[in-house]
């Protein structure tokens, strides 16, 4: 048991810590996301000159405040889960099943992570159709983003929860073991349920 809280513990605090900048992250991505679309908005029916990029820009921001924001909520308990089952069965048994649940989670977290780094790198070969870096000011001309960028969402956010998927397995792990175990607490959430 001490084996499995020796690796719990630091894996806790670090998980606590990214996935705390990864929510300011997504909060950040999505107020943007909702400015560049007002501002679209404005300029297609105002102006009646809808711009190129703030489709794209949004979508953008979109995929990445979902893969910032994900892992936190896998760690909440935020997805949608049908519990029945577990609880029907006795206390143990329950737990065996959740961590055998986990466990099927983590092959297809680590397979979708490989397929995420394969989609990655397929976008280092096209650029954004209408995103583009205005370095002209310094000189160097328009500089195209690569469509990687926004790819990248995808595995950044899958890695996010392979390590709380492996948290959550080590504290099933530990229930198994012992069902009054004091195990780290995520204060965030503590936080976020008292507010």
């Amino acid at each position: 048991m001490s084996a499995i809280l020796i690796v719990l513990r630091p894996l806790a605090l670090f998980n606590t810590f990214v996935l705390r900048i990864g929510r300011h992250a997504a909060w950040i991505a999505m107020g943007l996301m909702v400015l560049i679309i007002l501002l679209q908005v404005i300029f297609r029916y105002v102006f009646n000159n809808a711009l190129a990029w703030p489709d794209e820009a949004s979508r953008f921001l979109m995929l990445w405040m979902t893969g910032l924001i994900a892992p936190s909520a896998y760690r909440w308990g935020g997805f949608v889960a049908i519990d029945m089952v577990k609880d029907m069965l006795p206390l143990r048994l329950g737990s065996l099943l959740g961590l055998l649940l986990l466990l099927i989670s983590l092959v297809v977290l680590v397979y979708g992570f490989q397929l995420g780094l394969n989609h990655v790198k397929s976008g280092w070969l096209f650029n954004s159709s209408s995103l583009k870096v205005p370095l002209d000011v310094l000189g160097l001309g328009l500089v195209r983003v690569k469509l990687a960028w926004m790819y990248m969402s995808l595995p950044a956010g899958l890695l996010l929860m392979t390590f709380v998927n492996i948290e959550l397995c080590l504290k099933a792990i530990a229930h198994l073991i012992d069902p009054q175990a004091e195990l780290p607490e995520d204060h965030d959430r503590v936080l976020v349920a008292v507010e």
